[in-house]
């Protein structure tokens, strides 16, 4: 199995497909995605528009929210899918003052905007437990008003991606239209032309908003929008829990970089279950984690089976002091202990499991000896109450009347996804997924285009010491980046403090 291919089975396991992946059986009879028949009839666009008010940072909005279907077409000008955003628009505003717009998509691939849209940025989100300490249930869960999301001072438009939500596939669309690092981004800039040439928004500030494979699509979508002679320029991107070189992010038996990248993020999780560095604030013990993962660490990879005992034997030990786990067992997985493995050992002794999107969170495993995790004990945690959340809200608050699922997730898009590279290698040789380049050059052609980037320090999905090397590298402008840490996961927001510092440290951002 190649690396690419690894990554996207790895993500699609850990981030979405845990998440409530529907059948492909209904999948292929709702949205026609698998279908072979040809000249089938377009569908009609469906629109849903309804007022409201709110009061947001002490600010008092009236807006308007456009639930509806775009058509995007092929390059005979056929329809080929229906792109379902949601797009909130302050009306309560002096004509003629230019308001900044941000488009939010997650990831996945294969990932609608659900957690986005009602876990931080929506005028309401669901709550759940924020401290970690249990699951979600079943319903009836919580949908409470959120005065801080940012829709007092911007414009949002929540994108669900063809084959996610309620976008789909209809006429003669193919899974190669859409599905792919470089089909996506061109059908999601697209959108944002027509968007923006509807709505009369050219001379608006612009910003992107991605979560996970968001981020590498963010930057597909940045430089898909100054192509073919159209020239939107953006403003800002915020990254959260970025993915932009999948070098560092994919924890694999030979991939030497991972081990290091991800060594801080497990000493934080190590940190947070009282398995090492107690007494030590975290951030000092991440410092030193850090230190010792470049220093020390990376050179006795390097080295291998070079090392002596003795060195091995040290390194072992001091790998202990940080991660929590035995020298033993260290030793016994060569100085390489893949995060599936961690997760499973760090807390064995009670039976429990650590989270892969979140490490705070745990799960009582029924096979006590596999060497990895039944499943991750932060997805089983949290998804329900999203999925619930956001079909709830549609059809009571948006009033949307539709009667196809909405599609959280989506595994036919998985599978179909054509992983080529946006700007191909010279002899187009597989590769790990890596877009930073492509962002750097762009940062560089634009002067005003900043970036965000908030990683959570218990993430064991996109490592926040991998963005830390990620944007060491690839000639990135460090004054036109700004890099922000919270106590949580992949979707850091799950904790209440981190939701409220990320809110407001994304509205400085903008602002």
């Amino acid at each position: 199995m190649n690396n690419v291919t690894f990554l996207s089975r790895f993500l699609l396991i850990t981030f979405t497909a845990l998440i409530l992946l529907t059948s492909r059986a209904q999948a292929n009879d709702s949205t026609g995605q698998a279908s072979s028949e040809t000249n089938k009839p377009i569908p009609a666009l469906v629109e849903f528009i309804s007022s409201h008010k709110g009061k947001f940072n002490d600010v008092k909005v009236d807006y308007e929210v456009i639930a509806a279907e775009t058509a995007l077409t092929n390059d005979k000008g056929d329809v080929t899918g229906h792109l379902f955003s949601t797009s909130y628009l302050r009306t309560n505003v002096k004509k003629g003052v230019s308001r900044p717009v941000a488009f939010v998509f997650n990831g996945g691939p294969g990932s609608s905007s659900m957690w986005l849209h009602m876990g931080l940025l929506g005028p309401k989100v669901v709550k759940v437990v924020s401290d970690a300490s249990e699951d979600d249930g079943a319903a009836p869960y919580v949908l409470q008003d959120n005065p801080q999301t940012l829709l007092d001072k911007v414009d949002l438009v929540f994108i669900d991606p063809i084959g996610t939500g309620y976008s789909r596939l209809v006429g003669n669309g193919k899974p190669e239209d859409y599905w792919g690092l470089k089909a996506d981004t061109t059908s999601i800039a697209e959108f944002i032309r027509i968007w923006i040439t509807k709505h009369k928004r050219w001379n608006d500030a612009k910003y992107l908003i991605g979560e996970s494979y968001g981020s590498p699509r963010a930057v597909g979508v940045a430089k898909a929008l100054r192509s073919n002679g159209i020239d939107i320029a953006l403003n800002g991107i915020v990254m959260i829990s970025q993915a932009m070189d999948y070098t560092g992010s994919t924890p694999v038996d030979d991939n030497l970089l991972a081990f290091v990248t991800f060594f801080p993020t497990l000493s934080a999780i190590a940190h947070y279950h009282g398995k090492a560095g107690q007494g030590e604030p975290l951030e000092a013990f991440l410092d030193r984690s850090r230190a010792f993962a470049v220093d020390e660490y990376l050179p006795a990879l390097f080295k291998g089976n070079l090392l002596t005992t003795q060195q091995k034997q040290q390194i072992a030990q001091k790998m202990s002091a940080f991660i929590g786990l035995d020298t033993d067992y260290i030793l016994r997985s060569d100085l390489r202990v893949l995060t599936s493995r961690f997760a499973k050992a760090l807390l064995r002794d009670e039976g429990k499991t650590v989270g892969f999107l979140d490490g705070r969170y745990t799960q009582q495993e029924v096979d006590q000896v596999a060497g990895r995790p039944m499943s991750d004990a932060a997805s089983q945690s949290i998804s329900s109450a999203y999925a619930v959340a956001i079909n709830e809200y549609m059809q009571n608050d948006l009033q949307v009347k539709l009667q196809r699922p909405y599609y959280l997730s989506s595994s036919e898009v998985s599978e179909h996804w054509d992983w080529s590279a946006i700007e191909p290698n010279v002899f187009d040789e597989p590769e790990y997924v890596k877009v930073a380049r492509i962002l750097s050059k762009e940062m560089r052609k634009n002067s005003d285009l900043k970036l965000l980037v908030a990683s959570g320090y218990y993430d064991m999905i996109t490592p926040f010491f991998d963005a830390e090397y990620t944007l060491a590298r690839h000639g990135f402008q460090r004054s036109k980046i700004t890099m922000t840490y919270y106590e949580g996961g992949h979707m850091m927001y799950v904790n209440q403090d981190a939701f409220s510092q990320l809110l407001m440290d994304m509205r400085a951002f903008i602002q």
